[in-house]
């Protein structure tokens, strides 16, 4: 098949999808997205990445709200409220770059590897541009990364437990902490809200901060995971310097003078070539 039949066939049934999520919606009203993605028959992020197609392309018939789908021009209950959530507000945000920057920094997984991956809205990129085949031991916290990685070949999972904070799907508790203290990593990747030539990597939520730590002090390599928009940002929870990294991955949209300021400060940045 030509790349453009491909092309052509993708587009096809992304708008048939489309077309019956639409169906779904005006029969049932608001449907949580994982649960509208296994109506359709496809993963939620599938579906995420079909909505996100369909808003650059100007048609934003169907809107992702709260971790939920529902008609443009719907009245969202409360529950649904922008300020309600958290993960969910920021996963289209940025979607390619972080896809970019992601693809990139996967190269670095090699057969046998024991890694560990962040939370956030950049790694589950991550865990789908890793290569189906490959054996791997995969340390995470954060549930919605858990579910990407439930679903691959090979891969031996393990998931920290703890107290849920479902703003961000992640789990905390001393026990997970006291469980990657005794492992041993290959790499860890991270991610952050605010990578900062000055004031190093930061995140939102302070919770995480434990965990990222002690990944990076169990990991041989640590990689920071970001797309464009967080360079020269600054967030209230700090967890690493620059220093910390041997691989800061990026993508093309960072801003020039954020990077050159990253540079001079010593850190690594590695910028993820553009997508064909």
């Amino acid at each position: 098949m030509a790349l453009g039949e491909g092309q052509g066939l993708a587009g096809r049934r992304r708008a048939e999808r489309m077309a019956r999520l639409e169906s779904l919606l005006r029969e049932n009203g608001p449907a949580r997205l994982e649960e509208a993605a296994r109506r359709l028959d496809v993963s939620s992020m599938t579906l995420r990445r079909d909505l996100a197609r369909m808003a650059a392309a100007g048609e934003r018939r169907v809107i992702l709200l709260g971790g939920h789908v529902l008609p443009s021009g719907t009245t969202p209950s409360p529950a649904l409220s922008p300020g309600a959530y958290a993960l969910e507000r920021e996963q289209d945000q940025h979607a390619a770059a972080k896809r970019q920057a992601a693809a990139h920094a996967a190269r670095l997984v090699r057969e046998g590897d024991a890694l560990f991956v962040d939370c956030g809205t950049t790694t589950p990129h991550l865990v789908e541009s890793l290569p189906p085949g490959l054996s791997l031991t995969v340390v995470c916290y954060a549930l919605n990364i858990a579910t990407l990685l439930a679903r691959r070949p090979n891969t031996r999972l393990i998931l920290l437990g703890g107290l849920y904070h479902p703003g961000a799907t992640t789990f905390s508790s001393d026990e997970a902490l006291a469980s990657l203290r005794r492992l041993r990593l290959n790499t860890a990747f991270l991610s952050a809200a605010g990578v900062d030539a000055a004031h190093g990597a930061t995140c939102v939520n302070f919770n995480e901060v434990a965990v990222k730590q002690m990944a990076l002090a169990s990991a041989a390599l640590a990689v920071l995971v970001v797309d464009g928009s967080k360079l020269g940002q600054v967030r209230p929870a700090y967890f690493a310097p620059l220093s910390a990294f041997r691989h800061v991955v990026t993508d093309t949209s960072a801003p020039a003078a954020a990077r050159a300021a990253l540079r001079r400060a010593g850190g690594s940045l590695d910028l993820a070539p553009a997508a064909p």
